[in-house]
């Protein structure tokens, strides 16, 4: 197998990808690793691709819990808070977490060169793909290789996308932001979840983000540039004025998804495929699901145990799911900061005691994604069906055999079944044996519902419930 780029998307892609026996070679452009910070959040589900590919336990070293969303207006009066439990969710990790990305790539390479099957070649530039059979043929400048199978993940200026004739279609106008990182000897004295400044002028954002580090955003206005925006008062206004300016960038955050994801062994994934507008968070956990949605399946075809029609569902499963998250990324931007002086009026009457409202404190602060969209491995039919198949199984905690350990390490690496058991509890079916279990605190059993039996998938999708 071949990887193309080497950033945390396609580092999880090697490392998923080797766990299940495939040799990979990991091909960069760039010589050296990319030094500064992008991403900053990642969600509990998008943390099950980590957990698989080995370095979550790692991953919570270096991130903190994201406490919640506070909305603020042009004078930094609260309009609404959503705060967030810090302890574990579904999944046995904080439905969110910040993190400095230099760091999460560290301990992706740290894990990618302690597996043998990775080899990761830096200054290598694909110039062409070529495909013959079940072959690929990646050429660069010195060289070709033939492998079995390409995944590009090579970013938002994919060269695996333009040489599949991919293109990007807009699912929103380009915005552009500066965006200021800062580092802080002492912590600041601020609220620890996100502050985002719902003012169509200066629509802005504050985050601490992992350790003593924090993250400020400003929109830039049509002809404006880097030195139009007031630095100086936005970090004053969140009392970071007195924080270690470390790097100033301007970013042109895009709303896009490839309308071609699959040319024959060639797939694309993360930043190759989608880009999103930052309000969700979802820019890199979007791209952690496609790898750990296409990975099992790569394997399949690639080992001979499943046909090249496996590979189909790649693009009808993620790019709708992509889109979905993408377009709400949009809406929710437009929501909080769009319109204009009348516009903030009507946010500021509807955003009054809103948060006071327990069904729509949940949904700011669920972490949870659309479900897939029914199809070959997604069968959403009868009651229990329609509620579970497509969505991921929660990551709880069992007991077996006297030993607590979470659920997936008794799925193991297939396709598993999950029922009730006879007498009352759960049990899985997977590699041909059948493993009791209990339930500790009944998270199963209600996620469950009415469903007497789920299958669920490699990547713990549930593909069917009866």
């Amino acid at each position: 197998m071949v990887v193309v780029g080497a950033g945390p998307v396609g580092l999880t892609a090697a490392l998923l990808l080797a766990r299940r026996g495939l040799p990979v070679l990991v091909l960069e452009r760039h010589r050296q690793p990319y030094a500064e910070p992008r991403a900053v959040h990642l969600d509990d589900e998008a943390l099950r691709a980590l957990s698989d590919a080995g370095v979550v336990e790692d991953f919570l070293r270096i991130s903190r819990p994201a406490l919640g969303l506070r909305l603020l207006d042009a004078r930094s009066a609260v309009l609404a808070e959503f705060g967030r439990d810090p302890g574990a969710g579904l999944h046995g990790w904080p439905q969110a977490s910040m993190f400095h990305q230099p760091d999460l790539e560290d301990l992706l390479r740290a894990a990618v060169e302690a597996q043998p099957l990775v080899r990761v070649e830096r200054g290598a530039e694909v110039t062409g793909l070529e495909q013959h059979g079940h072959t690929v043929t990646v050429h660069l400048a010195d060289r070709s290789v033939t492998t079995s199978a390409v995944l590009g993940c090579d970013g938002a200026n994919s060269t695996v996308r333009r040489l599949i004739g991919s293109r990007m279609r807009d699912l929103g106008r380009p915005a552009r932001w500066l965006v200021a990182d800062l580092r802080a000897a002492d912590p600041l004295p601020v609220w620890p979840g996100v502050h985002q400044v719902c003012d169509p002028r200066r629509a802005a954002t504050f985050m601490p983000v992992a350790g003593d580090r924090y993250r400020v955003e400003g929109r830039l206005a049509s002809g404006e540039g880097a030195a139009d925006l007031p630095l100086a008062g936005l970090l004053a206004s969140f009392g970071a004025d007195r924080a270690e300016l470390v790097r100033v960038a301007e970013y042109v955050y895009r709303a896009q998804v490839a309308d071609r994801w699959r040319d024959g062994r060639v797939l694309l994934a993360g930043d190759a495929a989608h880009l999103t507008p930052p309000f969700i968070g979802q820019g890199l956990g979007l791209g952690l699901r496609d790898v750990h949605q296409a990975a099992w399946k790569l394997a399949a075809v690639v080992s001979g145990e499943a046909d090249e029609t496996l590979l189909d569902t790649h693009q009808a499963e993620r790019a709708p799911h992509a889109r979905a998250l993408v377009r709400l990324a949009v809406l929710v931007g437009a929501l909080m900061t769009g319109g204009g002086r009348s516009a903030a009026a009507v946010r500021r009457a509807v955003l009054a005691g809103i948060d006071r409202i327990p069904a729509v404190a949940a949904f700011a602060t669920d972490s949870r994604t659309p479900p897939l969209h029914a199809g070959p491995l997604v069968e959403r039919s009868g009651r229990a069906g329609r509620r579970l198949a497509g969505t991921l199984l929660p990551r709880a905690t069992v007991v077996v055999a006297g030993r607590t350990c979470p659920v997936d390490e008794v799925l193991g690496a297939g396709t598993a079944t999950l029922t009730r058991a006879p007498g009352g509890g759960l049990a899985v079916h997977a590699g041909g044996r059948r493993t009791r279990l209990e339930d500790v605190g009944g998270v199963l059993t209600t996620h469950l519902g009415v469903a007497r039996s789920v299958v669920v998938r490699p990547d713990r999708i549930i593909r069917s419930a009866s």
